[in-house]
């Protein structure tokens, strides 16, 4: 099984905007990003590294919007 790589919501964020999600808005510290009907949410606790659910989401998200495309 390949390991998944430890990100913080810095670098997760620039790998959704980099593909194409859009920053929606933002509650509390969380940080709402869209591209199409695609929604993710990322925690945002500067210095911190996410959870690997989280990060597994990012990037299932990631793959599913280059597919539509």
């Amino acid at each position: 099984m390949v390991k998944q790589p430890r990100l913080t919501p810095e670098e997760a964020e620039k790998m959704l905007l980099q593909a194409g999600f859009e920053l929606v808005r933002t509650k509390g510290s969380h940080r709402i990003y869209m591209k199409g009907n695609k929604r993710v949410v990322i925690p945002y606790h500067k210095g911190k590294i996410l959870h690997p659910k989280i990060i597994k989401q990012v990037i299932k998200s990631i793959e599913e919007s280059k597919t539509k495309e």
